[in-house]
C-alpha cells in the first residue's frame, strides 16, 4: 500500500528555514541592481531544465546541464560584487571580526577616529561646501581599503583641516577622486572608487555620489560628498545616500559611525548619541 503520508522532519524544516533565510539576503543585496535582472533569467532557464527533464528530452536536457555543470564560475564572475557584499554582510552582522581580532587579544589600542580628527574632517568638509569645490572622502574606522588605497596616491599623513582643502583645491593634480582616512590618517588621495550598479539611483545624481554609494555598499564604511554644483553636504553609508545634511549632522554621523563596532547599535537606534539625519533628497 502506498504511504499517502509525508513524514517530515525537524531537520527538514530548518533546512527550509535557511534555504529561505539564505534566499532573502540575495535578494536583499540584488534588489534594485542590474544583476536582479540576470539572476531572475538564469532562474527561469533552470525552471525550463527541470521541466525538459520531466519530459524526458535527453538531447535539450543535455545541452542545459551541461551549461549549468561549467556556469559555477560563470556566476562567480557575474555576481562578483554581489557575492563580496554578501560575505561581508556575514562577517559584519555577526562580528567575527572582532571576535578573531589580534589587536584585542594583544590588548593593542582602539583605532576610533578621535573626535578632534572628526572636527577637522567636518571643519574641512564645512568651508569646501562654503566655496562649493567638490570632495569625496571616505572615512574607514578599520579597514585598509588596501585595493582601494592602491590606486591613488600614497599620502599617509596626519589628519588637518589645511590637508584636506589643499587636496580637493581644483588646480592640486589630486583633487580629482577620492581621499581615504583610515583610523585617525590620510592614507591616499585621488583614488578611484567603485561606481554602485543599483537601478534605483536617481538619475540626476553625478558619478561622484555613484561612487560614494558604490564605495559604502563595497567596505561597509561612510563616504562624505560635497557637491560641486550646490555646495551640498551628502554621506553614503551602508548603500544609502543621505542627502543636504550640516555640519553638526555630519559629525554626529561620522561619530555614531566611529562607535558602533563597540556598541553594536545602527544610526537609527534610540539613544543619547542618536543621531537624526533628516530624510533622503536625491536633489544635487
Amino acid at each position: 500500500m502506498i504511504n499517502l503520508f509525508i513524514s517530515i522532519r525537524f531537520l527538514d524544516i530548518l533546512d527550509i528555514l535557511l534555504v529561505a533565510l539564505l534566499l532573502y539576503h540575495i535578494y536583499k543585496l540584488i534588489r534594485g541592481t542590474s544583476a536582479f535582472t540576470i539572476f531572475l533569467g538564469i532562474f527561469l532557464i533552470y525552471l525550463f531544465w527541470l521541466f525538459v527533464k520531466a519530459l524526458n528530452m535527453e538531447m535539450l536536457s543535455s545541452i542545459l546541464g551541461q551549461l549549468f555543470g561549467v556556469g559555477v564560475l560563470a556566476l562567480l564572475i557575474v555576481f562578483q560584487q554581489e557575492i563580496r557584499r554578501f560575505f561581508l554582510l556575514v562577517g559584519s552582522q555577526y562580528n567575527f571580526k572582532n571576535q578573531f581580532n589580534i589587536e584585542k587579544a594583544f590588548k593593542f589600542s582602539p583605532h576610533i577616529l578621535k573626535d578632534e580628527n572628526l572636527k577637522k574632517i567636518v571643519d574641512a568638509c564645512q568651508e569646501l561646501s562654503e566655496t562649493k569645490t567638490g570632495a569625496l572622502i571616505v572615512v574607514s574606522e578599520d579597514l585598509e581599503l588596501r585595493e582601494y588605497v592602491n590606486t591613488g596616491e600614497s599620502i599617509d599623513a596626519k589628519i588637518t583641516k589645511d590637508l584636506i582643502k589643499a587636496i580637493f583645491f581644483k588646480n592640486n593634480p589630486l583633487h580629482d577622486g577620492a581621499v581615504i582616512i583610515v583610523g585617525n590618517k590620510i592614507k591616499a588621495a585621488r583614488c578611484i572608487l567603485p561606481v554602485t550598479s543599483s537601478l534605483k539611483i536617481n538619475p540626476r545624481l553625478g558619478l561622484r555620489h555613484r561612487a560614494a554609494i558604490g564605495m559604502s555598499e563595497a567596505a561597509n564604511c561612510p563616504v562624505i560628498i560635497v557637491s560641486e554644483e550646490t555646495g551640498k553636504l551628502s554621506v553614503a553609508y551602508l548603500g544609502q545616500l543621505t542627502h543636504g545634511i550640516t555640519h553638526e549632522e555630519l559629525f554626529l554621523f561620522l561619530r555614531r559611525a566611529a562607535e558602533e563596532e563597540e556598541e553594536k547599535t545602527t544610526i537609527g537606534e534610540e539613544g543619547e548619541q542618536n543621531v537624526h539625519m533628516p530624510p533622503v533628497d536625491e536633489k544635487q
